[in-house]
């Protein structure tokens, strides 16, 4: 048997940088230490976080006054800020800074009072977040190709979009096709603005694809971009299966299978990865490990002062 490991494992740097600012934090003001919701989304890192002390709340008003509160990666609206700031928290901000840019996005469409079509999941915490930089009268959330046929904004308009950064290039593209064809004003990001680590995990999956008869992924079930991996595996026509850890994984499904594939979320810890590698090889051998050169090697995002 052969594992693929595709080429992008671990933490992306937003990942790395928000996980590094609850462990600075600890280590500076120790415990208790509040959260807004997860970190991030992985159940291994909030499960170990949770046995330091740190504490994860979906209402800022159980919070006790004067806590700290680092808000997620995924971001917060302007006005659970304001909320934080009324009940007198001291607050650390986690947004991802690929995030930070698209509520600047957001912010500067407003001020030039241009309809803004936000692309992506409803309800999901990073879109919450950033609709709350849009003015409402202006903010149109649209998830797919349907949504756009219920937008009342006429076509002569400039209109902007924005992105959940979790969406990858080719889950927005027919999105974004179809817009600029209803509006040929139409302004939004450049490739730069789109979130790296999303597309290159789209673009490893898709390299798995090509050479595997099975690909696990390595993630938690709230995790988008985790979910997406499973599913554009799903859409080449390989049985992809998406699992929190190696206790997770049926070695009935890729018994008997020659090639596999091994890829991972943007929030799952490398050793997750290698433990599901290690329960292959002390159940079926021989097995030989594939390795690739990871496009993500030197990327990072420093530290804030805290």
């Amino acid at each position: 048997m052969q594992i693929y490991l595709a080429r992008t494992q671990g933490f992306c740097a937003g990942v790395a940088r928000a996980i590094g600012i609850v462990e600075q934090a600890l280590a500076k003001y120790g415990a208790p230490l509040y959260v807004f919701h997860e970190i991030v989304h992985n159940t291994a890192v909030v499960r170990g976080f949770k046995a330091k002390g740190v504490i994860f709340v979906d209402d800022i008003n159980v919070v006790p006054e004067g806590s700290r509160l680092i808000f997620s990666a995924h971001g917060v609206p302007p006005s659970l800020i304001e909320q934080a700031r009324s009940r007198q928290l001291r607050t650390i901000d986690a947004t991802c800074p690929l995030v930070t840019k698209v509520h600047r996005k957001a912010i500067l469409y407003s001020k030039d009072n241009i309809d803004i079509v936000l692309i992506g999941h409803k309800g999901h915490e990073e879109v919450v977040g950033t609709a709350g930089y849009v003015h409402p009268e202006l903010l149109h959330i649209v998830q797919s190709i349907a949504d756009i046929e219920k937008l009342t904004i006429p076509s002569h308009k400039k209109v902007a979009f924005i992105t959940q950064t979790t969406l990858s290039v080719d889950e927005t593209r027919e999105i974004i096709l179809k817009l600029r064809a209803r509006y040929p004003h139409l302004i939004g990001p450049t490739q730069d603005d789109i979130c790296y680590a999303t597309q290159n995990r789209q673009d490893a999956v898709k390299e798995l694809a090509k050479i595997c008869e099975v690909i696990l992924i390595c993630g938690s079930r709230n995790s988008s971009n985790s979910n997406r991996l499973r599913e554009k595996g799903q859409q080449l026509g390989v049985p992809s299966f998406i699992l929190d850890n190696a206790d997770e994984l049926d070695l009935s499904i890729i018994s008997g299978k020659q090639h596999v594939g091994l890829s991972s979320g943007a929030s799952v810890p490398r050793h997750l990865v290698d433990e599901i590698s290690l329960k292959i090889k002390s159940h079926f051998t021989p097995v030989e490990i594939i390795t690739f050169d990871n496009p993500e090697t030197n990327i990072s995002f420093p530290l804030p002062e805290i």
